[in-house]
C-alpha cells in the first residue's frame, strides 16, 4: 500500500497522459483534413470547417495543457505535504504517513477535551445542561480517542511515554 503522491508507479498517469496525446492527434488530422478539403474545393463552406475545426483544436489544446499543469502542481503539492507530514514521514512510507495522521487525530481529541473542561468550569452550578454537553462531548471523545489508541488484537498499548 502505498501513500498519496507516493513516488511509486501509479496506473492512471500514463493512460490519462496518452489520452491527452490520441486526443490531439485526432483534433490535428481532423484539423489538416478540412484544410485539404477546403484547398480542394476553395470554396467557403470549406474555409468556415477549417476555422471551427482550428477553434475546436485550440480549445482541445488549452484543455489538455491546463489540466496537465494543474495535475502536477497538485502531484507536487502532495509530495510537499507527504515529506512535511510529522517531520519528514515520507520516507517511512505509509505507515509513518498513518501515524502522523493518528497523532494529529489524537491531538484534536485531546485539545476538544480541554475546551470542554473550561466550559464546565465556567458554567459549573450555573448551567446544567452546557455542563452535561460538555462532559457528553468529553466522554465521547476519550471513546474515539482510545480507540485510535489501541492496538487491533487488544493488547495493551504500545509507545514511548514523554515526559
Amino acid at each position: 500500500m502505498q501513500s498519496l503522491g507516493s513516488s511509486g508507479k501509479t496506473a492512471g498517469k500514463g493512460l490519462s497522459l496518452r489520452m491527452g496525446g490520441v486526443g490531439m492527434a485526432i483534433m490535428l488530422v481532423i484539423f489538416l483534413v478540412a484544410v485539404v478539403f477546403a484547398a480542394n474545393e476553395n470554396d467557403v463552406v470549406g474555409w468556415l470547417v477549417v476555422i471551427i475545426s482550428l477553434g475546436w483544436l485550440l480549445i482541445f489544446s488549452f484543455v489538455v495543457f491546463t489540466v496537465r499543469s494543474a495535475a502536477r502542481r497538485a502531484s507536487a503539492r502532495i509530495e510537499e505535504f507527504n515529506r512535511g507530514a510529522g517531520g519528514g514521514m515520507a520516507g517511512r512510507g505509509a505507515a509513518g504517513a498513518g501515524s502522523a495522521m493518528r497523532d494529529e487525530k489524537l491531538d484534536h481529541s485531546f485539545k476538544i477535551v480541554q475546551v470542554q473542561a473550561r466550559v464546565i468550569r465556567d458554567n459549573l452550578g450555573k448551567n446544567q445542561d452546557m455542563v452535561d454537553r460538555a462532559l457528553e462531548t468529553i466522554e465521547i471523545t476519550s471513546h474515539n480517542a482510545r480507540g485510535m489508541i489501541k492496538n487491533s488484537d487488544e493488547g495493551p498499548v504500545e509507545g514511548t511515554v514523554v515526559e
